[in-house]
């Protein structure tokens, strides 16, 4: 299990049982307390339970695909380039477009959240935090959340 909490529409963190790991997609900065600092850029990595990827874009930033527990989870924030390198159950962004050509099963809303709700014809539901159990839990059909 692990959960999903955004505190600022740049910033998603994610939580499992061995790390907090957050991502800024502004900054292109991961910040999980290391020893070593924060990681910026490009670049594979394993911070507890999380197995990480981060993409470098043809625009020259950073978008990550995440795994936990056989879950694939998409940040990129508004980015839209270099959307085949992402497989993502559960997609941080704020492009419609990338949402269309991902196909996720569950959307965390990083933008305007009426525009992408009305151009999807889809309704939006707010939580504090997203609680994820594994691939079994995630909705058979596609649902917007709104993180706050």
């Amino acid at each position: 299990m692990f959960e999903i909490e955004s505190k600022n529409p740049d910033e998603i963190s994610i939580v499992t049982k061995k790390a907090t790991v957050k991502f800024n997609i502004a900054d292109a900065v991961i910040d999980a307390g290391l020893s070593v600092g924060k990681i910026t850029g490009p670049g594979e990595f394993e911070i507890g339970d999380a197995t990480i990827r981060g993409i470098a874009t043809e625009s020259g930033k950073t978008i990550y695909d995440v795994e936990i527990n056989s879950v694939h989870i998409g940040i990129i924030g508004s980015i839209e380039d270099n959307l085949d390198d992402i497989v993502a159950d559960i997609l941080c962004t704020s492009s419609v477009r990338a949402i269309r050509e991902i196909e996720p099963k569950m959307i965390i809303a990083m933008g305007n959240v009426d525009a992408m709700v009305t151009d999807l014809k889809l309704t939006a539901r707010t939580e504090k935090k997203l609680k994820i159990k594994g691939v079994e839990s995630l909705p058979a059909t596609k649902e917007v959340i709104v993180l706050n």
